[in-house]
Formats: structure tokens, C-alpha cells, sequence
């Protein structure tokens, strides 16, 4: 007789938050033990980060009543209070239908979110003010969403639909964010696919649905149509990679399954058909992120907020590189131009991974805030401090060059 061992599927091993933080462990444990060809750590500089993280923190929340590290802040760019404005367009709907419309807005603003480029910047014609960077992406996609650019109803702006995004190219981009050959934006061709993949997935799971076809359903999934009042942090993750995961390019795909965010490194470790590949889900983590808000403002307490990791980009990698947390072993690839794929790139972001979750609880003793959640020390934070960094250190660019397609990071 033959013992038949279970196998678990890739997805439930890879698209968990558990795994991102196991498979960063391994990578940690494997620079930390003198491993790495690219990384060497100093964890005796994490008590001065978080000093100078908890100095920042305090620098811009006084009050240390600090919001999550979401989209939302980005809305709030220049002091203009934008979502008074998406409030007023939505008076007199339910709580439930504002927040499918800030589910929507949400959505398809983080996913137009990686790095913008140093050359790039949006002029907002109502306030006369100039952004660049991650404000700037914030900015114009609210524009755009408020103007109906991702609706499909004309009596109905305020919204994101799947006939609409399916229209979605480079021009129309383009036109929106102002781009032009001498304010040109990373990855514009790749942002506009994107979007055209958001809207085939939501038309393939929504689609016999009439108008349930947009990112704001998830409000309805989740919610149980509005039976449940709390609802986890991961369980709107995992909806999210469930359901965009076929929106990621193909090339990251394993047994049939696209893993998006997900990459390979020698040090991953795990077993069967996952080993070497760890995860990340940047973006969609940040999306979370994102729709506490939305979910909160509609009576939906969002349980396990800390259950999600920190987003290993290059705000908070940098932090880390340019405190010497992290140093280079060849300083001259500081110079080159990495593949996000890359084992430098990768290693770097798991690094930041696990060092964001060592670095939460000097932060926390530093401000005297023993149960600040992640998403409020990124926000105080963690990355403002690194774009404080990049700004002394630079022109505000990160440490490392990576090479983009603008989806991922």
C-alpha cells in the first residue's frame, strides 16, 4: 500500500502572510549568519533608527494620534483635505455604497502607485500646487477618479468599473497624469495593462452581476452584504490575492497559479514546489492597508491589523541602508541598475521585512505608545524618515536603482 501525502497547493502557501514572514526569515538568517554575497547587517544601529524614527514621528503627529500608512494620507497632499470633497460628491448614499466608491478609489489609486520617477510631477489645476513622487500618483488618480475617468456611467463618476478600465491605455493615462516627453512617467504602458487586467478580473468574477463588476464589492464579500461588523486584516488581503491575482504579469507563475509579487532567492528555503521562492505582495499589503479606512469610516472594525508585515520598498529599505542597518559588501552596486527580480533587490526587500518588524517595538518604547500599530510607525514613520534621508543624503532617490516596470514596486 502506498502512502499518499498531502501536498498544499501554492497558494496556500505563498499568498499567506505567514509565508512572506518565514521566507524573509530565511533570507535574514542566512545574512545574518555571513551568508549573503550582497548584504551584511548591524542590528546594534536599530536602537538610533528608532530614536530618530520616533523624532520624526513626533516631528509630524505632535498629538501622536497618527493615521495608518495609507493612500489616504496621499489624498490629504499640500494640506488640501480631498476627501471632504469625495464626501460631498457622495451625500446622501448609504454607508455602504460610500465605501464601495472608496473601495474603488482606493483601489485603482495604489495600483497606479510604484515609483513615479525623479522626472515626473502633476500641477492640480484647482490648487494651483505641483507634486511629485507617490503624492503626486495620489493626486492625479484622484483627479482622474473624480472627473469619471474610470466609471462607466457618465451620471455616476465616482466609481471604478470593469468596461471602463477595459478601455484603459497609455494615452489615456497619459492624459490624465500629465505625462508628456518632458514629464515623463515610469512604466506608463505598464500601469495601463494593469488596469486593463483589474478590469478582465473583475469582469470574470462579477461580471453576471450587474454593477457589482468594480473593486468596491469586496465591501459586500467581506461584509457578508453588511451582516458582519469586524472582519481581519488578512481576510482582505487574501481576498485580494484570490481575486487580482491573475492581474500580476505571468512571468512569476508556478503550477498554473500567477504569484505576482513573489520571487526567487537561494536562501528562501521551504519545501516541495514553493522552495526558493518568497513572497512579498507589496502592493497588495499596501492596498490593505489602505481599506482599513474605508471599512472603518462604514462602522466595520478591522481586527489583527499588525498580522500584515511592512511594506519592503524603497523608503523603508533605504531607512535601513542609509542608517548602515545595512551595508553593501560591494559598495559599487550602490552605482548599477537592478532588476527587481534580482537577488540583491529581493534580499534587500526581505531584510526590510524583518528588520521593520524588529525595529516596531523600539519605535513604540521610543514614543511611549505600547500598542501602536504597525500601519501608524509606518506612517510616523518609518518611511517618512527614509524619504528624510534620501532627501539629506540625495536628491531624494533611493539608495539602489531599480529597474521597473511600474507594478510592483
Amino acid at each position: 500500500m502506498v502512502t499518499q501525502v498531502a501536498v498544499e497547493p501554492v497558494t496556500d502557501v505563498l499568498l499567506t502572510v505567514a509565508a512572506i514572514r518565514a521566507r524573509c526569515g530565511n533570507i535574514a538568517a542566512a545574512v545574518t549568519a555571513g551568508r549573503s554575497d550582497h548584504f551584511v547587517v548591524d542590528r546594534t544601529k536599530l536602537d538610533g533608527v528608532a530614536a530618530r524614527v520616533a523624532a520624526v514621528t513626533r516631528q509630524r503627529y505632535p498629538s501622536l494620534v497618527i493615521p495608518y500608512h495609507s493612500r489616504w494620507r496621499h489624498f490629504e497632499a499640500g494640506g488640501v483635505a480631498r476627501k471632504a470633497e469625495l464626501d460631498a460628491a457622495l451625500a446622501g448614499r448609504s454607508c455602504a455604497d460610500v465605501a464601495r466608491a472608496q473601495i474603488d478609489l482606493a483601489a485603482v489609486s495604489v495600483l497606479l502607485d510604484a515609483g513615479a520617477g525623479p522626472a515626473w510631477s502633476y500641477a492640480e489645476a484647482s490648487t494651483g500646487q505641483r507634486f511629485t513622487r507617490s503624492e503626486g500618483l495620489g493626486v492625479a488618480s484622484f483627479r482622474a477618479f473624480m472627473a469619471g475617468a474610470f466609471s462607466a456611467s457618465r451620471d455616476d463618476p465616482c466609481r471604478v468599473d470593469a468596461a471602463a478600465l477595459a478601455t484603459v491605455d497609455a494615452a489615456t493615462l497619459a492624459h490624465w497624469f500629465q505625462v508628456t516627453p518632458g514629464n515623463p512617467l515610469v512604466g506608463l504602458e505598464g500601469r495601463a495593462a494593469l488596469l486593463r487586467r483589474l478590469g478582465a478580473a473583475l469582469a470574470r468574477d462579477h461580471g453576471g452581476t450587474r454593477g457589482a463588476a468594480r473593486p468596491g464589492a469586496l465591501f459586500d464579500t467581506l461584509t457578508r452584504e453588511g451582516a458582519l461588523r469586524i472582519i481581519r486584516a488578512e481576510a482582505i488581503l487574501v481576498a485580494l490575492l484570490e481575486g487580482l491575482g491573475s492581474i500580476w504579469l505571468a512571468g512569476n507563475a508556478l503550477e498554473g497559479v500567477a504569484l505576482g509579487d513573489v520571487w526567487r532567492h537561494p536562501h528562501a528555503g521551504g519545501d516541495g514546489a514553493t522552495a526558493g521562492w518568497v513572497p512579498f505582495h507589496k502592493l497588495s499589503q499596501w492596498l490593505t492597508y489602505s481599506l482599513f479606512e474605508p471599512f472603518e469610516w462604514a462602522g466595520v472594525a478591522v481586527a489583527g491589523r499588525d498580522d500584515l508585515t511592512g511594506l519592503p520598498e524603497y523608503r523603508n529599505g533605504g531607512l535601513l541602508l542609509d542608517t548602515g542597518v545595512l551595508a553593501l559588501r560591494d559598495p559599487d552596486a550602490a552605482r548599477r541598475t537592478h532588476d527587481v527580480g534580482s537577488p540583491l533587490v529581493v534580499e534587500w526587500r526581505a531584510l526590510t521585512v524583518v528588520l521593520l518588524d524588529e525595529l516596531a517595538p523600539r519605535v513604540r518604547a521610543a514614543l511611549g505608545v505600547p500598542d501602536l500599530p504597525l500601519a501608524c510607525i509606518l506612517e510616523g514613520g518609518t518611511w517618512a524618515t527614509g524619504r528624510v534621508l534620501a532627501a539629506e543624503l540625495r536628491d531624494g532617490t533611493p539608495p539602489l536603482t531599480i529597474q521597473s516596470d511600474g507594478t510592483v514596486f
